[in-house]
C-alpha cells in the first residue's frame, strides 16, 4: 500500500531543480569544515575532503589532531591542526580550535577515524552543544553519542549518516518502545523512520536492502543504489556539500546528492 510520507526516487531525479541551481562559481559554493582523524588513522577525513571537492564545494578545510602534523605534513592540502592527547586523539584543548574554525565554515562534517578517547568524547559533546551550524555526523563519530543520544537526535540542523546497527543502538539507548529490527523490509523501515523523525528533528540517512533512505520530519525518500559495502563516507561528504548549498531543504538536497552519486556517475558498488 502506498503511503503519503514515503516516496521512491528511481530513474528520474525527484528534485532536478536542486541540481540545476548548483553553484558554478566556487565563491558561492560554500565552505565545509571536516573534522576527524587520530594518530593511527586519517583515511576518513582525507577521503571526505576529496569527496567534498567532487561534490562541488567551494572550499573545504580538514581539521586533524596535531599529532598527525609530521605524518601528514604536505600530503593533505588544506589541512589544519588542533591540540591532541598523548595518544594522538583530539584533546579537550582542541575545542577552542574547533569553535574558531566553525566561525569560518558554513557547515561541518564529523568524518570519523576519531579513535576511542575520553577527552575526544568530551570535546565532541561540548562542540555539538556550542555550534549551531548544519552538522553531518558519520562513521565512528556516531559512536560517541551512545551515552547521550539526545545530543544529536534532538539537535536541529543535524544529519546522521549511519549504519542500521548504529541506528538500532541509538534507538535502544534512547529507551524507545518502538524496536528497530534487521529483519525489517523497506516498507517497515520507512514506517519506522516516519515515526522516529516525526518525534526527533534530526535527519537520518541509512542504507538497507540495496536502498539509501533519507528521513526528515516524517518524510521518507528511498533511492535504490544496488549492493553497497562502503557508502557512509561518500554519502555523508556529498550530502554535507549539497545541504550547505541548500540549507533550508535537507531532504531535497540529500536526495538530489544521492541521485548524482549513484544514478548519474555510475558509482554504484564503488567506495
Amino acid at each position: 500500500m502506498e503511503t503519503t510520507y514515503w516516496r521512491k526516487q528511481q530513474e528520474q531525479a525527484l528534485f532536478p531543480d536542486i541540481a540545476w541551481s548548483k553553484p558554478e562559481n566556487k565563491q558561492h559554493a560554500g565552505k565545509l569544515l571536516i573534522i576527524g582523524g587520530n594518530l593511527h588513522g586519517f583515511a576518513a577525513p582525507a577521503a571526505a575532503y576529496q569527496e567534498s571537492l567532487k561534490a562541488g564545494v567551494g572550499v573545504a578545510k580538514v581539521l586533524l589532531p596535531d599529532a598527525l602534523q609530521k605524518t601528514v605534513g604536505r600530503i593533505l592540502e588544506n589541512g589544519e591542526y588542533a591540540p591532541s592527547t598523548p595518544s594522538g586523539s583530539f584533546s579537550q584543548k582542541a575545542l577552542a580550535s574547533w569553535l574558531d574554525w566553525s566561525q569560518w565554515a558554513d557547515a561541518i562534517l564529523l568524518a570519523g577515524d576519531l579513535g576511542r578517547n575520553s577527552e575526544t568524547a568530551i570535546t565532541i559533546e561540548r562542540f555539538v552543544a556550542k555550534t549551531n551550524l548544519p552538522l553531518t555526523i558519520t562513521k565512528d563519530a556516531i559512536d560517541y553519542f551512545y551515552a547521550n543520544p539526545g545530543a544529536i537526535t534532538q539537535r536541529l540542523k543535524t544529519t546522521l549518516v549511519l549504519s542500521l546497527a548504529q541506528l538500532q543502538k541509538l534507538n535502544k539507548q534512547m529507551g524507545s518502545t518502538e524496536p528497530l529490527l534487521f529483519s525489517f523490509g523497506i516498507a517497515q523501515l520507512a514506517n519506522w523512520l516516519h515515526s522516529f523523525t516525526s518525534d526527533n528533528p534530526c535527519t537520518i540517512v541509512v542504507y538497507h536492502q540495496q536502498s539509501i533512505l533519507v528521513a526528515h520530519q516524517g518524510q521518507i525518500i528511498s533511492t535504490e543504489v544496488g549492493e553497497q559495502t562502503i557508502w557512509r563516507l561518500k554519502t555523508a561528504s556529498c550530502g554535507a556539500v549539497w545541504w550547505l548549498q541548500n540549507p533550508a531543504k535537507p531532504l531535497e538536497a540529500l536526495t538530489a546528492g544521492i541521485f548524482e552519486q549513484f544514478k548519474t556517475d555510475g558509482a554504484a558498488g564503488r567506495t
